[in-house]
């Protein structure tokens, strides 16, 4: 963005305030060389001595990689801030500024990372799209050829040949090609009340939307929303998010206080300029929630690979933004939160027996929580997730909590239903230890479950546990989890004469 835009701060002013970089300064023999150095692993200054890198990997290297030095670079290129160096590194100029205060436009390989300066949008013709009839490869949200050439450009030269070879990803979450498909060189600067309408001199940032509804599909787009901040090198809240959604349909919300980390300023739609022209100063086509290879959601990870800097960063920078924190706590319980669903479908058939099981445990303190949104905001969950060491829950997006547990926790899938990677890779990717039910025999579905249209489906009954069985899992949790609890040393700021 602009540099003249002063309310914006580097990545490397956010490593300094993030309390990975204390516990990396632990290691320090030198605290000013050490903040000096300090970098993600993605800048260009940055060696990879320095770069914030937290990955274990276990034996053995191979088939995914040839030594285990690879294996590590492997995961950090998949799910790490290697995603964003790749990123940084693949951005091309697609259009390029002929003098001082041209537009110009940036995009990483096959546009799913885009930068505009000097953006030019027309959308007086946005009620006939919306109105449109979407064709049979389309979402009604996200439809295609939504521009004529000359309603979406910039006052550069275009490079049209090379933009045309990015469209292998065209896909409403996969990438951006199918909004600039039409981008055009303009021969006016859109900048004035000539050619706008309305005129954005402060950052803009569209986002296409995954699933509002859903805790594990929406924070895909908020850890695609932050590690794009990282790509494009700056921070700040004070930018004004533009929900791409090509219709007037309602968009449901359910974590609204998640957006309070990214914006202070009230979110838009794009239809909000129906009849509009509008110019744009600094614009971000952010990473999408569903790309291929992509983060979080689609990610490919190495197989005997955990922790990931960035996802852990994200996590902090989360509950550090909303404020919340880790309470005082006793070294010696193990604080339990079972996750019940008020749902018709992966319910704990016998839970108050496994609850009264574990609380004949003296160290066990328990609690049964139900995270619904209008009983319990979305920051009080996030408190009582980082102030929970085991986390237990049947497979649903309420175990993308897993996100914000301590680093010395555990998450417990009571059972996955048949779909074994997903709270599994996610809770790896963050670090946290993570277990799911073994014993097929001694675990009883209510029925063989029944989808509305596929038949028998796992996930669509409610299931009982042997308590016997689920006890044994639980004490060997509890006794990993106090293990890690309590050797964990609290990280101590640095004093200011330090930083």
């Amino acid at each position: 963005w602009s540099p003249s835009y002063g309310l914006l701060t580097s990545s490397s002013d956010q490593l300094l305030q993030s309390k990975l970089f204390y516990k990396r300064s632990n290691e320090c023999l030198n605290i000013a060389d050490c903040k000096e150095n300090a970098c993600w692993g993605y800048e260009k200054h940055c060696n990879s001595s320095n770069r914030l890198f937290l990955t274990r990997c276990s034996e053995p290297a191979q088939p995914w990689a040839h030594s285990m030095e690879a294996k590590h670079e492997l995961f950090w290129r998949q799910a790490d801030f290697g995603y964003v160096k790749d990123v940084v590194d693949s951005v091309m100029k697609l259009c390029k500024p002929l003098q001082k205060g041209d537009s110009s436009l940036r995009c990483s390989s096959n546009e799913r990372f885009c930068i505009a300066h000097h953006l030019y949008i027309d959308f007086r013709r946005f009620d006939e799209i919306a109105n449109r009839e979407k064709a049979s490869h389309e979402s009604g949200r996200f439809k295609e050829n939504m521009f004529e050439p000359g309603e979406i450009g910039g006052k550069c030269k275009f490079d049209g040949s090379l933009h045309k070879q990015q469209g292998e990803h065209k896909s409403p979450l996969q990438s951006w090609f199918a909004e600039l498909e039409s981008f055009t060189s303009l021969d006016f600067k859109p900048d004035s009340g000539k050619h706008c309408d309305r005129i954005f001199d402060s950052p803009v940032v569209f986002m296409k939307l995954d699933a509002g509804v859903s805790l594990y599909h929406h924070f895909c787009d908020f850890y695609n929303l932050y590690t794009s901040f990282h790509a494009n090198n700056t921070f700040s809240d004070d930018v004004t998010i533009i929900m791409w959604d090509t219709s007037y349909s309602p968009y449901g919300e359910l974590f609204e206080d998640a957006w309070q980390p990214f914006t202070k300023r009230p979110r838009l739609r794009i239809s909000d300029f129906a009849g509009q022209r509008v110019c744009f100063k600094d614009v971000m086509f952010p990473l999408l929630p569903r790309m291929r290879g992509g983060l979080y959601y689609n990610t490919y990870v190495v197989p005997g690979c955990e922790h990931s800097a960035m996802m852990e960063a994200f996590s902090e920078f989360m509950l550090r933004e909303l404020g919340v924190e880790q309470d005082e706590f006793n070294a010696d319980k193990v604080r339990v939160s079972l996750l019940a669903r008020d749902t018709k479908y992966r319910n704990i058939i016998n839970q108050d027996e496994l609850v009264r099981a574990m609380k004949t445990v003296s160290f066990l303190d328990v609690q049964v929580v139900v995270y619904k949104y209008k009983a319990m905001s979305f920051i009080q969950q996030l408190k009582h997730s980082y102030n929970s060491d085991l986390f237990i829950g049947m497979h649903g997006s309420g175990l993308t909590h897993s996100l914000f547990l301590p680093d010395w926790a555990a998450v417990f899938e009571l059972h996955n239903t048949g779909d074994d990677r997903c709270y599994h890779d996610l809770a790896r990717q963050r670090g946290v230890q993570y277990q799911t039910w073994e014993n097929e025999n001694k675990v009883f579905p209510e029925d063989e479950g029944h989808h509305p249209t596929l038949g028998a489906h796992k996930k669509f009954t409610n299931y009982a546990f042997d308590i016997e069985e689920f006890m044994r899992i639980i004490m060997r949790l509890a006794d990993d989890v106090l293990s890690r609890k309590r050797a964990w040393k609290k990280p101590e700021p640095l004093l200011r004469d330090e930083l």
